[in-house]
């Protein structure tokens, strides 16, 4: 870059500099040049003043069909969302939007049905809407670097990551830590002295999905406290009430002799403690049930269930900020974890 700068010293009475000069002496993007020179977008004022320093030096006069070309693009932020009912995700939607309204960005919402590849998804939408950004909510943990790299706009994953061998350098991602919570919370129901402990989650047995990784968290506790594990206590249902009644009807029908239920989402364990109160049971005697996401109504149900609570609002802040840090080429790719509650409300107890 030095020598560059210096041929182009050199030479800078007798040839026109470019953008993507610009650019290169200054040691940003040519997005980031365009926004210094339209006066448009986030830059930090360091960054603003070395480009124009740069301009200035160069005599650079921007061409003004590229600039006007430049401000007629699209400024579209997307939302890709997998599990867009998920009641978790409601205020986390609402969060970034705001924020990115804030920003003066147009924002829209793209649901990813089960089964459809979400980068796939955003690789077409990106250039249907003319995207300059995407934030990924929900999805599976297997896309390859390859896959990534498809991708031609700033991007964050939140709520999910990569666990392949993906150089983290060329993805974002705001998550908590999906296997050590879950073992946060089969730990709780060890130590009040539960040793039959049912599990219910959507395909948990599947390879890279989030129930996979609260199942690697709730069997990693077992192994741990030298407790056996029993694939007849786990049960596959999806992330609603009425699917965890059933998961949990049919865990109590094979009569493991369980004492607690851990429910991969506050959604199951609602419908969990229905079946086990239409079952006659009590919560917590005769049968202690924790959830995981901490929903406002969790708390609300009756009786009021034990969660994993996750910090959503500050994980939806940092998703926005991270893609716009990104955008205005103030931060490389970055990874964010957050670390869960475990909210005791009374719907596990100590066993005798």
């Amino acid at each position: 870059m030095i020598r560059y700068s210096s041929f182009i010293h050199k030479w800078r009475s007798k040839v026109d500099v470019n953008i993507k000069d610009i650019a290169r002496i200054s040691g940003v993007g040519i997005s980031t040049v365009s926004r210094v020179i339209n006066n448009k977008g986030l830059v930090s004022k360091a960054t603003r003043e070395k480009v124009l320093s740069v301009v200035k030096e160069y005599n650079y006069i921007p061409n003004s069909n590229a600039r006007n070309l430049k401000t007629t693009q699209s400024k579209n932020i997307a939302l890709m969302v997998k599990g867009i009912t998920n009641p978790f995700f409601s205020n986390m939607i609402k969060e970034i939007e705001r924020q990115v309204n804030l920003r003066g960005y147009p924002f829209l919402i793209q649901q990813v049905e089960d089964g459809t590849d979400e980068i796939n998804a955003a690789i077409q939408l990106v250039k249907e809407k003319n995207l300059c950004g995407i934030i990924f909510m929900g999805g599976t943990y297997n896309h390859s670097e390859e896959k990534f790299k498809q991708l031609t706009v700033p991007f964050v994953l939140t709520t999910i990551t990569s666990t392949q061998e993906v150089d983290p350098a060329i993805f974002s991602s705001v998550i908590i830590n999906e296997l050590k919570e879950a073992y946060k919370a089969t730990n709780y129901l060890i130590s009040l002295g539960h040793t039959r402990i049912g599990f219910l989650a959507k395909s948990p047995l599947l390879d890279e999905t989030t129930g996979n990784r609260r199942f690697l968290g709730y069997k990693q506790a077992l192994e741990e406290h030298g407790l056996p594990y029993d694939a007849g206590l786990v049960e596959d249902c999806e992330y609603s009430p009425s699917s965890g009644f059933n998961a949990a009807r049919r865990l109590l029908n094979k009569n493991k002799g369980l004492t607690a239920m851990f429910a991969a989402s506050d959604t199951i364990a609602i419908g969990a403690a229905k079946a086990v109160l239409t079952a006659g049971l009590s919560i917590p005697d005769d049968i202690s049930i924790i959830g995981f996401d901490g929903i406002e109504m969790a708390e609300y149900y009756h009786p009021s269930l034990d969660t994993i609570s996750q910090p959503g609002t500050e994980m939806a802040l940092s998703s926005v900020g991270v893609l716009f840090d990104l955008i205005s080429g103030r931060s490389s790719h970055q990874h964010i974890v957050y670390d869960a509650v475990l909210l005791k409300r009374g719907s596990c107890k100590m066993i005798n």
